[in-house]
């Protein structure tokens, strides 16, 4: 099976913020007010997130498409408002005041349940669905794709502010990681293990429903798909729709390869996607295939290596894609050149601002 008989589709949250870079929490009316033309917008945990979901595609140009008319109708919506749309994986400037959550039910629950851990987090990720044919087939690609998610962190980090520099590329990722369902999946031997750990997670309070999985990869409980997590929100649209072709292919691949699953302990994954998290794509992990320290550089040029037999017709947009975000850099790397200009973090607010104009 090649990645372009696979389906996709990409999920991007975003943050609201005022003229001066402060969040806003006029996410409900601006979701209620958006037109929509391309997918559907959603609520979030806090007031100040909104959410675009594409519409099913079967090529990276459709999520392209996608993104971009899902990104002009928010930042449209938000302008009425005297708002702008924030596509940053962290708030950039220092918030005074906690942020409001969402009134809705089950929000409030999380809040109530969760405490601090909902009520502080203000973080926005771009996931990625693709089509399985069925929940058993997703966890044996979820145990094989495992050892290439510090690859993936690498490529899309874009928060390494929050306030302050963080020191981090990612710092959504740090963040997020205090959920006690986050972090990568463990290796699954069928299904039947996949749900009943999800179940004893569901005892232990650790989920207060099973839309809780947050796992960088998971089974969707809604739709027919494969969900990866793993992603800061893309500066730009390109970058998430280079994400979704790379990931297609890692299904694709997976879905490909016959043999067990990779032996990868828990732990070393942890530690390399904290190494990710840490550097982005100018450090270095241990390889998946190898075990060897190695420049995450090298690492990208590997997987699309490894993708290459079965991207097919995508394999074009790939490798520009792969080029584009080597000459511009990543998110992370973008807020901090906007930063070293003036030394003032809202120049970074104004650089990764969508505007509708320009969608």
């Amino acid at each position: 099976m090649t990645a372009e008989q696979l389906t996709m589709g990409v999920e991007e949250e975003f943050l609201l913020v005022r003229e001066d870079g402060r969040l806003s929490g006029s996410g409900p009316e601006v979701v209620d007010a958006t037109a929509e033309g391309h997918g559907e917008v959603e609520q979030e945990l806090k007031r100040c997130q909104v959410e675009g979901v594409s519409d099913i595609c079967r090529t990276p140009d459709q999520v392209l498409e996608q993104l971009n008319g899902l990104r002009g109708e928010l930042a449209a919506s938000a302008a009425k408002r005297g708002l702008r749309l924030l596509p940053s994986g962290c708030p950039v400037l220092p918030e005074t005041e906690e942020q409001e959550i969402t009134p809705s039910p089950r929000y409030l629950r999380m809040a109530e349940w969760f405490g601090a851990t909902a009520r502080s987090l203000a973080t926005c990720g771009c996931h990625v669905h693709v089509g399985i044919p069925d929940r058993e087939t997703g966890v044996a690609v979820s145990n094989r794709v495992r050892p290439w998610l510090p690859v993936l962190l690498a490529l899309t980090v874009n928060s390494p502010f929050n306030g302050t520099d963080t020191g981090y590329a990612s710092w959504r990722y740090q963040e997020w990681s205090r959920w006690p369902s986050a972090g990568p999946p463990p290796v699954f031997s069928s299904l039947d293990e996949y749900e009943a750990t999800v179940d004893t997670m569901l005892r232990a309070g650790a989920l207060m429903d099973r839309a809780m999985i947050y796992w960088d990869v998971r089974l969707s409980e809604r739709h027919p798909t494969l969900e990866f997590r793993i992603a800061d929100v893309a500066a730009v649209p390109e970058d998430a729709a280079l994400l979704a072709a790379l990931i297609r292919g890692l299904v694709a691949r997976a879905l490909d390869d016959a043999g067990p699953a990779p032996e990868l302990p828990q732990a070393v994954l942890r530690a390399n996607l904290w190494r990710a998290s840490r550097e982005g794509v100018t450090g270095s992990t241990l390889h998946p295939v190898t075990g060897e320290l190695v420049p995450v550089q090298s690492q990208v040029d590997d997987l699309v290596e490894h993708l290459s037999p079965l991207l097919g017709g995508d394999i074009e947009f790939v490798k520009a894609g792969i080029g584009r975000l080597r000459e511009r850099g990543t998110g992370a790397a973008r807020q901090r050149a906007a930063f070293a200009r003036r030394g003032e973090l809202a120049d970074v607010v104004d650089a990764l601002v969508v505007t509708s104009a320009t969608m």
